[in-house]
């Protein structure tokens, strides 16, 4: 049986990882320059740490916890507990940070619509 064009795989390696300015930690899973429909991206946030206040400019974006403890805070008046197997939707252009409110890294899946790009990230600090 053929696979569709549209198919795609990768397994996920801590290599790939990066720091960003955001005060978390990256790997890209799924952010392919032929289809901007979505993207896909592996989070990790030490332990005591808050992500910069910021927004996606015409993307929403879910986030969904894998491991550890959080407080997202999205827009100005909605603070959310997340634990493990806990997803939230943020909507596009709404301001969005996540601090770590456990003892051990807090690790979630970054799902936008469409795929994140560096052009629709915006500082509100």
């Amino acid at each position: 049986m053929d696979k569709p064009s549209e198919t795609y795989y990768s397994e996920t390696n801590e290599h790939q990882e990066f720091e960003t300015d955001e005060r978390c930690h990256i790997i890209e899973l799924l952010n392919l320059p032929a289809d901007r429909s979505q993207s896909v991206a592996r989070a990790r946030v030490e332990p005591g740490v808050t992500t910069a206040w910021h927004r996606l400019k015409d993307t929403s974006e879910c986030y969904y916890i894998l491991s550890g403890k959080g407080l997202a805070q999205i827009g100005e008046d909605l603070e959310q507990e997340m634990l493990p197997h806990s997803i939230i939707k943020i909507p596009a252009n709404t301001p969005q940070r996540i601090t770590n409110v456990g003892d051990e890294d807090l690790v979630f899946l970054c799902l936008c619509v469409p795929a994140f790009s560096v052009e629709n990230y915006e500082s509100m600090e």
